[in-house]
């Protein structure tokens, strides 16, 4: 994307109050009452994942005030995962930053999120790929962070854009909000049902239920066109720049499609439904395949309600990266038996399907989003043109 040099070019240290800056060096250890953080890892789609933050002592988090959040700032990856923005919710106010992550401070509020569409951009990424360092990892310094151009249109060309692009992200922002609305909903309904009919539920081993086949070694060799290769990157956070694409063919057992269940076994265990389009499972995650009449979601949470143990099996290893065994899946569980599990069906199959659309409407509304950005930023696009599309979609 090529900047509309119609309009005024100018550094981003100019739109700031003050130079950007970073956080926390040394956070030490998680202290329940401190004060919460944003890591890189929290900075994800746009906004700050303010589910499970890392909270820091109070004393240690006063002496740096300078980059302690009020709402309305800008948060900037500057290690390993360079590039991702998002800009701070008001509810995020009195939180601070990691050593990792650059805290911006525009001069004017309404630029706040022409700055932040300006960085998603395919320019200011190409500029911050260019500039940082991979000595150790990936890494961007402050200094690179300031001189990034940002183009400057007229203020009513800005507040049009920003509508435009503000009413996707919001629409996204719900659909999240929808999906994990009903998937808590689902694991809690189904965990109360287990807990409280045990009469109609059967002792089985885990891997009884679904064939949980590995992943394989596909990110080697990867020609960089085709499928995604999952990876617990991809897992947890979708596609990005580190993404690996192959286009070998591989049979069905290693290829996930929309609904499919994966289990990350190794690392940050994770299960998850697949939302995307097919992708090719890699190494390290399970493709989770029902057997005969077990339907996705009651697989799903049949390895949700294990997870705690998983993880704390996982966490006692006296490896780099913790995992489970295949032996661990031969656990038993509580499985409800025929009659309890179609009493459950008709009540939590729905909301998983409902879920899952939510997540399909958001990859799509993401796709239109990413589609506009650059002909909006560069003067490609009218406004309106830009508009009318949104509008039929949202």
């Amino acid at each position: 994307m090529r900047l509309n040099v119609n309009w005024p070019i100018v550094e981003l240290s100019e739109l700031l109050k003050i130079p950007p800056s970073y956080g926390i060096v040394q956070p030490g250890r998680h202290v329940s009452s401190g004060v919460p953080i944003v890591r890189v890892g929290d900075i994800s789609n746009g906004r700050v994942d303010a589910s499970a933050p890392l909270c820091v002592d109070a004393e240690v988090e006063d002496r740096y005030r300078r980059t302690r959040l009020e709402g309305g700032e800008i948060v900037l990856s500057l290690v390993g995962s360079v590039g991702n923005a998002a800009v701070v919710a008001n509810d995020l106010s009195g939180w601070n930053v990691a050593r990792a992550v650059a805290v911006l401070r525009p001069k004017d509020p309404e630029f706040t999120r022409w700055i932040y569409y300006s960085l998603r951009s395919s320019t200011a990424q190409e500029s911050m790929r260019n500039w940082q360092t991979t000595t150790v990892q990936a890494t961007l310094n402050l200094r690179d962070v300031a001189r990034i151009p940002i183009s400057v249109p007229p203020p009513a060309v800005i507040g049009a854009a920003t509508s435009v692009l503000g009413a996707l992200d919001d629409k996204i922002a719900v659909n999240e909000r929808i999906a994990a609305t009903c998937d808590e909903l689902r694991s809690l309904l189904f965990a109360e049902a287990i807990s409280r009919d045990r009469a109609r539920c059967d002792e089985r081993p885990l891997s009884g239920v679904a064939s949980f086949v590995n992943g394989r070694a596909f990110t080697k060799d990867a020609n960089g066109t085709g499928r995604v290769v999952v990876r617990i990157a991809e897992l947890n956070s979708g596609p990005g720049a580190s993404t690996v694409y192959s286009d070998i063919e591989v049979p069905d057992r290693h290829l996930a499609r929309s609904g499919d269940v994966l289990f990350a076994w190794s690392g940050s265990l994770r299960v998850a439904r697949w939302f995307r389009s097919a992708a090719i499972v890699n190494q390290h995650i399970f493709k989770v395949i029902p057997h005969s009449g077990m339907p996705n979601w009651l697989v799903y949470e049949l390895i949700n309600l294990r997870m705690p143990e998983f993880r704390g099996i996982a966490a006692d290893k006296a490896t780099t990266m913790g995992h489970i065994q295949r032996k661990h899946l031969d656990d038993l569980v509580f499985v409800p038996n025929e009659d309890l599990s179609a009493d459950l069906h008709g009540r939590l199959e729905p909301l998983w399907q409902r879920a899952l659309t939510a997540e399909q409407e958001s990859l799509a509304l993401t796709e239109l989003r990413d589609a506009l950005l650059p002909k909006l930023m560069s003067g490609e696009i009218r406004v309106k043109d830009a508009e009318r599309q949104v509008g039929e979609v949202v």
